[in-house]
């Protein structure tokens, strides 16, 4: 059986960044939390947070040197994404490489990935 990709990896600039904000905290942080959540016109969003413990369920991932923890609602949508940090003229922000994206919203602050069989639906052999 073929493993799972990891359900997020970093690039070299998003860990180092992360690293550095992390160090700014006043609280002892033992990570970052990512998810998702349902908002704009394209049906998801992402969200990060420190994270102060590990959930009940989240899963842990560990990327050069940084702790990323996702919450389990999370995961199906993350399977295979890369978070990258990027520094332009006017800003600079996290990018979230998704494979199962299938389409992003024109201001990019929401995404949609492709529905998901329903096992029961499957036909029987």
């Amino acid at each position: 059986m073929k493993a799972l990709p990891k359900a997020i990896t970093l690039t070299d600039r998003a860990a180092a960044r992360v690293k550095e904000l992390m160090a700014l905290s006043d609280k002892p942080i033992i990570g970052l939390r990512v998810g998702v959540k349902s908002t704009g016109c394209s049906g998801l969003s992402y969200k990060m947070e420190y994270a102060e413990e590990k959930g009940a369920f989240d899963e842990v991932i560990e990327d050069k040197g940084v702790t990323v923890l996702i919450e389990p609602t999370a995961t199906m949508f993350l399977l295979g994404t890369e978070m990258d940090f990027v520094e332009e003229d006017l800003g600079a922000r996290f990018v979230f490489n998704n494979p199962n994206e299938i389409d992003r919203c024109g201001c990019g602050e929401s995404f949609r990935v492709a529905p998901q069989p329903d096992p029961a639906e499957e036909p029987k052999a």
